[in-house]
């Protein structure tokens, strides 16, 4: 027999899993000798009062042992059909695309422009060091994607569209730490999370699935508004329908989309800014505490949001305990983002702070039609590059002397490697952003006092926080409107933002291609 008991502990007792266990069965009224062992089912951090509590549920396992994984996990079979798919991306919503398919009876054959997730690491250091750029493998492209090298979080509010606890379920069963089944704000870390990534494409190939890296499309392959397969620049056709889960930051993708005339309409951006305070900062502000988390609690986060003549002014991504990274993905750019290791134990806390702005907001100084919000972020992306004197050495200024428009005459220690110099970021954004970042600073600045302080420093620009562009797909079968056999998936397509909901948004999209197949080879 189980029971589960929810408690309201302190932050010492929450860390103590004796203690914990004391309590719980204490509060149960059951006899301890008929407890054969307790799990935490459930954890979050309440820190709304100056009293940090934490919520508890505890599974009591009574007159029974306790399991070894509570957890179901899925067996992937061989996969014994003829009929195969493509999968455009090994991103998470690829991957877990190509998961699915494998369920289904479908081969996936997933091809990936860049790297493996081992390999990825030297171009990624190369941008830092060398100001080197390699558009197939950098912080956005290569296996696992965007993500694969982030916090790894793994929370969203996209719980309608799909499980939650399947996608964190397969994720445990490919060796992530329990604790994402159990805390209300899961992550995995930028070190843990490539060797889960390796464990689902070992999954995939050992199901008889296949999967390509160094295989960028280069054209997909249309015969009577029907998708037949995709071609690569090494000269390969793999043909299949399609299901395209290329990222946020394929631009090449899309301008091959809108060379075939594929209807996809312009989208909703937030562009803004990293913003890094010192984390033991944070701590006070978010714990109450002059001593900040102490020994018990972990790195503190904050989520902030406000409107702003008419638009959102938000926190992105935020990453206590992190670094923040170049995440260039091609020549001429300068992008930022930030991620966090498992342990969350740097000196930094950072956070994308960002702008809403909707497509009518924009002129389309390039006549680009759906991709207008695409070449806003190349310009400002090239803007903050020429600051920078064509390197990565990112510009920065002091946060208080943003709000009043000064040029910071010394800037505080980083954890961006590339290094940063002191600019007018108030100036570099274009006004629409600048203003708007400016009052909701402020803002923030009156809901938590020491929060606009100039120990915390911009970093620009964060203009990836999720696609430009939204592939129209039809909502009942997933397909594009027109074009059949074309499955446009995840944060890429403009439907997902984040490792789950990009998780959900390829099972979908897997179901959707399997009962396509089913029809197109009904009576074959």
């Amino acid at each position: 027999m189980q029971q589960d008991i929810n408690l309201r502990v302190d932050p010492r007792t929450a860390s103590d899993m004796k203690r914990l266990s004391e309590k719980g069965i204490k509060t149960s009224g059951i006899k301890p000798e008929r407890i054969k062992g307790t799990r935490i089912i459930k954890r979050s951090i309440d820190a709304r009062q100056r009293k940090v509590t934490v919520n508890i549920t505890l599974r009591l396992y009574i007159d029974e042992n306790i399991p070894v994984d509570i957890y179901p996990t899925i067996d992937y079979a061989p996969v014994k059909s003829s009929h195969q798919a493509v999968v455009v991306g090994a991103g998470p919503a690829g991957l877990f695309a190509a998961l699915r398919l494998i369920e289904r009876g479908i081969k996936p054959i997933v091809i990936e422009r860049g790297k493996d997730v081992d390999s990825r690491r030297k171009d990624m250091a190369a941008i830092a060091r060398e100001n080197i750029v390699d558009p197939d493998s950098n912080y956005c492209f290569g296996e696992g994607g965007a993500g694969a090298y982030s916090d790894g979080k793994l929370y969203t509010r996209s719980k309608k569209r799909g499980s939650v606890e399947k996608i964190l379920s397969i994720l445990h069963q490919h060796g992530a730490d329990e604790s994402i089944m159990v805390d209300a704000h899961p992550h995995i870390g930028t070190d843990k999370l490539p060797v889960v990534i390796k464990a689902i494409r070992n999954t995939i190939i050992r199901a008889g699935g296949e999967v390509y890296f160094n295989q960028r499309v280069c054209d997909i392959t249309i015969n009577n508004d029907t998708v037949t397969g995709v071609k690569t620049i090494t000269g390969e056709e793999y043909r299949g329908p399609v299901i395209l889960a290329t990222g946020h930051s394929a631009r090449d993708v899309y301008k091959i989309l809108a060379d075939h005339g594929i209807e996809m309409e312009a989208k909703g951006l937030a562009i803004g800014v990293r913003l890094e305070h010192p984390q033991e900062l944070i701590d006070r502000i978010q714990y109450h505490s002059p001593e900040g988390r102490g020994k018990y609690l972990p790195a503190a986060e904050y989520s902030m949001l406000t409107r702003v003549d008419g638009r959102g002014v938000y926190s992105f991504c935020m990453c206590p305990g992190g670094f923040i990274i170049p995440a260039a993905s091609g020549p001429g750019q300068l992008v930022v983002n930030g991620m966090s290791p498992s342990s969350r134990g740097t000196r930094w806390a950072n956070s994308g702070m960002v702008v809403e702005l909707l497509p009518d907001d924009i002129e389309d100084k390039h006549d680009a039609g759906p991709l207008k919000m695409m070449y806003y972020q190349e310009d400002i992306e090239a803007r903050f590059y020429k600051d920078a004197e064509k390197t990565h050495n990112a510009p920065a200024q002091r946060m208080l002397d943003f709000t009043n428009g000064k040029t910071s005459s010394s800037l505080p220690a980083t954890s961006y490697a590339p290094g940063i110099h002191s600019a007018r970021i108030d100036r570099l954004l274009p006004p629409e952003i600048s203003e708007r970042l400016r009052k909701g600073f402020i803002e923030f600045g009156r809901k938590s006092h020491g929060f606009l302080t100039n120990d915390a420093v911009l970093i620009g620009c964060e203009t990836r926080t999720s696609a430009p562009v939204r592939i129209i797909r039809d909502n009942a079968t997933l397909q594009h409107i027109r074009i059949k056999g074309l499955f446009p998936c995840g944060e890429g397509a403009g439907y997902a933002g984040g490792i789950v909901s990009a998780a959900i948004d390829g099972e979908r999209c897997a179901d959707a291609l399997v009962s396509y197949m089913d029809t197109t080879h009904a009576g074959n």
